[in-house]
This record gives C-alpha cells, sequence and structure tokens, in this order.
C-alpha cells in the first residue's frame, strides 16, 4: 500500500512539473512575452501550479474543519492538539478567518489543521467566502456538526461534497446524549453523509462522535471524616477515535489523498488557463479555421486523384487542431492531434464519417472524369461538378472540425499521458473499496 501511494505522489509530482515545463517554454519561447495580456491573465494560475508543487514536495497534509457556527470546530483541532490553541468561546463567529495550526499527531506524519469561520456567520458572507476557498486547499475535510441537522447544515454539506475531497463527519458534544440516542444519531449521519438513499453507505472512518469541550459534571465527594460535598468537574476531552480514525486514513491513503488534491488543483487551473487563452484568442481563432477550411476545399477540387483527397484531408486536419494548439499556447503533439480528430469523427454521431465517405465518392468519379476527359471533353463538366461538390464537403468537414477542436482543447486541456485529470482517474482506479478515497470515486461518477 505504502509502495502504491509514493506512485501515485510521483505521478503527480510528473503531471506538475510537465505542466509548469510547457508553460516555461511558452515563456523562453517568447510565446508569452509577445502577448502581455495573456501573461498577465496566467499569472495566478502559473502561481497556483509551483505552489502546489512545492506543497506536494513538502509532504504536508492539509486538514480543514467546516461547520455552521457553535458547532466547535475550534474546540475539536484544540482537542486534537491537546491544547487550547484556537480561541473558543460562548458567542457566535469566535473564529473571524481561516488558521492554521501544524500537528505532529504520528511521528512522521505532519498535518497542517486549518479552522475557518462558520458558513452562515449573519454579516459575514466575504468570510464565509473565504472559508470556501480553504477547501480548495484542503486534503480532508472534517464536517461538525452538533445535534438536529438543520437545513442550511445539510445544503453546506452538499456544497462541500461538490469540491471533491473526502470527508468525514465529525459529531461533536455527544455527551449531552445518553447512550440509547447515540445509535439513532449514528443512523441518521450515516443517511445525512451519503447524500442520497442509492449511494454506498458511509465507512466507519466516514462518521465519528466526539465531546471536544464535554459540559462540567457534579461529583460527589466524600471525605474522611464522613463529611460530603459535591464539586463541578470537567471530563478530558473524547476525541481518541477522531485521532486515530485521522491517523489510519493518513497512514492507508495520506499521500495519495496528497496527489489527488494537487491534481485537482492542477485540473482547474489549467482549465482556467484554457479558458482565458481561448476568449482572448477567440477571433484568431476563427481566422484560423477559415484559412484551413478555404485551401482544404481548393486542394481537393483540384486534385484528380481520390485517395490523394482523404489523406491530405486528414493531414489538412491535423494540422489545423495543431494551429490551433499553438494559437492556444496549450501542449499537444501529432498523436494526441490524431487521438481529438478520431474522437471528433466518432463522436460527430457518423456525420463527419458519412461526409468522408461521400467525399471519396465524389473523388472516384471525379478521378475517373479527369483520366477520360481527353477521349470525351463533356467530361470535363463531370469533373468540375464532383470538385466543386467536393469541395464544399471537405470545407464544411475542416471548419467542423476546426470548431469542434476549439471545445475539445478547452475541455481536454488537462488530459493526455501525465494531463492531470487521467492521472487522477489513474489514481482512483486504483484505491481500495475499503478506504475513503472510494467514496470520492463513486461521487465523480468515474466507471473502471
Amino acid at each position: 500500500m505504502r509502495n502504491l501511494q509514493e506512485t501515485h505522489l510521483n505521478r503527480a509530482r510528473a503531471s506538475l512539473r510537465q505542466a509548469l515545463s510547457w508553460y516555461g517554454y511558452l515563456r523562453k519561447s517568447g510565446q508569452l512575452s509577445s502577448n502581455p495580456e495573456l501573461a498577465g491573465l496566467m499569472k495566478p494560475e502559473l502561481e497556483t501550479l509551483n505552489s502546489t508543487l512545492n506543497k506536494l514536495d513538502s509532504n504536508i497534509i492539509r486538514i480543514a474543519a467546516f461547520g455552521l457556527v457553535s458547532r466547535g470546530k475550534s474546540a475539536v483541532l484544540n482537542a486534537l492538539l491537546g491544547e487550547k490553541i484556537l480561541q473558543t468561546g460562548p458567542l457566535n463567529g469566535v473564529t473571524q478567518w481561516p488558521r492554521s495550526v501544524r500537528w505532529q499527531p504520528g511521528g512522521k506524519v505532519l498535518v497542517e489543521l486549518i479552522d475557518t469561520p462558520g458558513l452562515d456567520e449573519i454579516e459575514g458572507e466575504s468570510r464565509a467566502d473565504m472559508a470556501r476557498e480553504v477547501v480548495h486547499q484542503a486534503d480532508l475535510i472534517l464536517f461538525v456538526v452538533s445535534g438536529d441537522i438543520t437545513h442550511t447544515e445539510y445544503q453546506a454539506l452538499l456544497e462541500l461534497r461538490q469540491a471533491q475531497k473526502p470527508l468525514i463527519l465529525v459529531f461533536n458534544k455527544i455527551d449531552l446524549y445518553p447512550d440509547t440516542d447515540q445509535g439513532a444519531i449514528y443512523q441518521n449521519l450515516q443517511q445525512l453523509g451519503a447524500g442520497n438513499s442509492q449511494a454506498k453507505p458511509l465507512l466507519p472512518d466516514e462518521i465519528v462522535m466526539v465531546a471536544a469541550e464535554p459540559a462540567p459534571m457534579e461529583v460527589r465527594v466524600e471525605w474522611p471524616d464522613g463529611r460530603v460535598s459535591y464539586e463541578w468537574e470537567t471530563p478530558p476531552p473524547q476525541v481518541d477515535e477522531l485521532k486515530e480514525t485521522i491517523l489510519n486514513i493518513l497512514n492507508r491513503e495520506g499521500r495519495s489523498l496528497l496527489a489527488l488534491n494537487a491534481l485537482i488543483q492542477a485540473r482547474d487551473a489549467e482549465a482556467a488557463i484554457a479558458q482565458k487563452t481561448i476568449d482572448l484568442r477567440e477571433q484568431e481563432a476563427e481566422n484560423i479555421i477559415w484559412q484551413f477550411t478555404k485551401y482544404k476545399a481548393l486542394a481537393v477540387m483540384l486534385n484528380p486523384i481520390a485517395f490523394l483527397d482523404i489523406l491530405g484531408g486528414t493531414v489538412a486536419d491535423l494540422a489545423l487542431i495543431r494551429a490551433l494548439a499553438r494559437l492556444y499556447g496549450l501542449p499537444m503533439t501529432s498523436y494526441e492531434a490524431g487521438k481529438i480528430l478520431k474522437t471528433i469523427l466518432f463522436s460527430s454521431g457518423g456525420l463527419l464519417l458519412g461526409e468522408l465517405g461521400s467525399s471519396f465518392l465524389l473523388g472516384l468519379g471525379k478521378s475517373t472524369a479527369a483520366i477520360t476527359s481527353g477521349d470525351n471533353p463533356s467530361n470535363i463538366t463531370a469533373f468540375a461538378g464532383s470538385a466543386i461538390a467536393q469541395a464544399g464537403i471537405a470545407g464544411y468537414g475542416a471548419y467542423s472540425v476546426g470548431k469542434a477542436a476549439q471545445v475539445y482543447l478547452e475541455k481536454g486541456c488537462t488530459w493526455g499521458q501525465l494531463g492531470a485529470s487521467s492521472v487522477i482517474q489513474e489514481i482512483l482506479s486504483q484505491v481500495d473499496q475499503n478506504t475513503i478515497l472510494y467514496r470520492l470515486r463513486q461521487e465523480l461518477g468515474l466507471k473502471f
């Protein structure tokens, strides 16, 4: 298991280094310096890629606590730390800004615990937005609840689930409930955490009950002289199960969690770069597509050999895809361009394939007319008719391929052998069913 985790970590590093290497090449080759507007737009995403790679190299697991106000997020983290570092209190909104604290629970494992403001703070929307930003940096989420789950709480949980991060549901203040009620609470949490009736029941690792700051208890004291008095004592925090659960997850899949989160951030950053580039160069892309459309139509019309029509048209389509990729500054090899063209042809519902077939048949008629035109001058008219029709089909095909390639480059820029999306699927395809990552695989709807 540890060897597999190291493999996941190394694959994630390779993916990020490939991305940074490509954008570094664009800078050195002058493609970014010649377009300072694009370079400025890409800067935040490039910084994200760099910081994400640095985080991978540091091997620090980030665990963020989320929840509504007064659920005891800070108290839970203090109990894990074994000392009161984060401020707590009876008033709502004690935590106003995210705060990070280092925690080393298991020797070599280094963790960064992140406390966040309540997701439902009154007049605190900016703080709530900041808390949501933290989730993108987190490798593991603790969602802290206490008491009956409100509608707002349930919606917040669903929103966090959409961030595609593993999550532990932590029920705090369990000391306020008798043992007879705790079983019912656990079952309710299983239904809540699953999100819908068809989801797989939550694993034991995904639900933990704690008492971070147990309520004081009145204790009867009997003295040697026969006197009896009553004192208030505060029991120690009950968080051993949560600590053990976190350590089990980190030992079993911690490095895979780290790799997966880094890849998700890289995927989002690269997709943002692609979108900004496409938006900025939309008119240039349109001009390139029309240019290839005209050239391909003209070449097919004048060429008398049917086989070369198809071959030349395919080469032109590949060249169009690579030209668009170069315009956008996105990595693209001839092999990847070929895969895109194949995907476009087969995803068109057979339309473009039908056009290729029609073009070939017209090309055969055109070739026959060209061969026999010397014997019968009327065949020149047949040649011209077939050539014009075939040119129209070729031009339509080139334009369709170009527009489809635009969409693919925008949506598929993180694919490829070491693309972030490809490595994400690779990691999730290898996770065991008894891991918290398997839940994420289910939520993403990935099939293997």
